[in-house]
């Protein structure tokens, strides 16, 4: 009996390598699917080694072909891999729109094949026509890219093929996908001000402090004649100085602080620490919380609609929530909802959801239209977010503005002082010398 080696992915998305025996590649794509395994490749054992004609035919070849261009496929850690939100978004309501039109789901996986630009999805496309065409499901061959399609696509996807309503789900997924890609524009939009203006001080006081501030200490060096500056003067023109004779060691000390900051951020303390702050923060904390309670709702609600079991969908709720705090919250919910227990008492506990989003889980708990109500929330947040980010731009304009200007007038203050001193002690002589005459 012939030997297979087989490539395949399992539930968790970590590659899985073997050995089996089988009468043909069909049998043991059904064997190693019965180990609840996703078979990426599966090839004869003698098929696989090259013989030694072999081995030398494709040298020559590969001799011959200098000259006439290498195809080299490199792929670089880190650079490959992922695909950009907004390109899978499209491609998802591309998918829809061919699958609700009648098109079988392996001839709308070809066409939008052919028609994508990007390379990463091109190739992840093609794998998943052919992982069709050798006995997977859809769903089957998303988990087999976990990189790009994360569990809530997957789980969806799956969920539309046991109930025979893919097209349906599909649609739901494109319509989620659009809108959290609306929202996500629209809070980096907002975001964009504040960093320009952030980008723009910094630029300038470096420009202050290392090329306009040591022309001033020159002058006042020749105009004052060793009398003592003011102290402000005084502060300004040190730091001017620390700049300018450790920047390479300013700019390191810059570096490690961010490290630093990076390397606390993925300890589980520090992350709690870092996403508490930020649902606590004047201007920006209201907006964070309520795009991450929208996502939430929106997230659980389309996954219960598509039919996927409640817990399950709790779960990957936890794992896409982008916070540290509602992620505990919602894991407190699954705790809640495997005991047979509400959703409601331990939202309630979390202190995380405003009441209104728990009178209304409550209500659509009671009522049965749990999933109906999750979506009028996530709907009525997506309200909230557009005036609450409009709210924080109206607010931060003004306060960078004056951030700006005290940072620049501080330094202009500073070096005006020594000249105003300067001007009054002239003044003073002048005044003492016309009493005398």
């Amino acid at each position: 009996m012939p030997k297979f080696s087989y490539v395949a992915m399992d539930q968790k998305g970590k590659e899985q390598k073997g050995v089996l025996e089988a009468a043909s590649q069909n049998e043991a794509i059904g064997r190693v699917k019965e180990m609840n395994f996703f078979p990426t490749k599966i090839v004869e054992v003698d098929k696989e080694k090259p013989t030694k004609k072999e081995k030398s035919a494709s040298a020559g070849k590969g001799t011959k072909s200098k000259g006439k261009g290498v195809n080299l496929n490199i792929k670089i850690p880190f650079l490959g891999g992922r695909v950009k939100s907004k390109v899978l978004t499209t491609f998802t309501r591309q998918l829809a729109t061919l699958v609700d039109a009648g098109l079988p789901l392996l001839r709308g996986l070809r066409v939008l094949e052919k028609q994508e630009r990007n390379p990463t999805l091109k190739g992840i496309v093609g794998d998943l026509g052919t992982a069709i065409e050798s006995g997977s499901t859809f769903s089957e061959g998303l988990a087999q890219h976990p990189k790009v399609f994360n569990r809530l696509y997957v789980n969806m996807v799956k969920a539309g093929e046991l109930g025979g309503v893919l097209e349906v789900v599909l649609n739901r997924l494109s319509e989620f996908m659009e809108k959290a890609q609306k929202i996500k524009g629209k809070v980096v939009a907002a975001m964009f001000y504040p960093i320009a203006v952030l980008v723009v001080a910094v630029v300038i006081l470096g420009i202050l402090l290392t090329y306009v501030v040591p022309k001033f200490k020159e002058v006042f060096e020749g105009m004052l004649e060793g009398q003592q500056l003011p102290a402000f003067t005084r502060l300004v023109l040190g730091i001017s100085d620390t700049v300018r004779n450790n920047f390479l060691a300013t700019t390191a000390g810059v570096g490690v602080l961010v490290a630093l900051f990076l390397i606390a951020i993925r300890t589980k303390a520090g992350r709690r620490l870092f996403d508490q702050i930020k649902l606590k923060m004047p201007a920006l904390g209201p907006v964070i919380s309520k795009v991450a309670i929208g996502r939430m709702t929106r997230t659980l609600g389309t996954l219960i609609t598509s039919g996927v079991p409640i817990l399950q969908a709790l779960t990957i709720v936890k794992e896409t929530a982008g916070n540290v705090i509602i992620g505990n919250a919602i894991n407190a919910v699954h705790e809640s909802v495997k005991e047979g227990e509400t959703i409601t008492a331990p939202m309630e506990s979390s202190g995380v959801f405003p009441p209104m989003v728990i009178s209304m889980v409550d209500v659509g708990e009671q009522t049965g239209a749990l999933p109906e109500m999750l979506l009028k929330i996530a709907d009525n947040y997506d309200e909230e977010v557009d005036n609450a980010v409009s709210a924080m731009t109206s607010l931060l304009e003004p306060i960078m503005i004056i951030f700006l200007a005290v940072i620049v007038g501080s330094i202009v203050i500073a070096m005006f002082l020594p000249l105003i001193a300067l001007m009054q002690g002239i003044g003073e002589e002048g005044g003492g010398k016309g009493g005398n005459d």
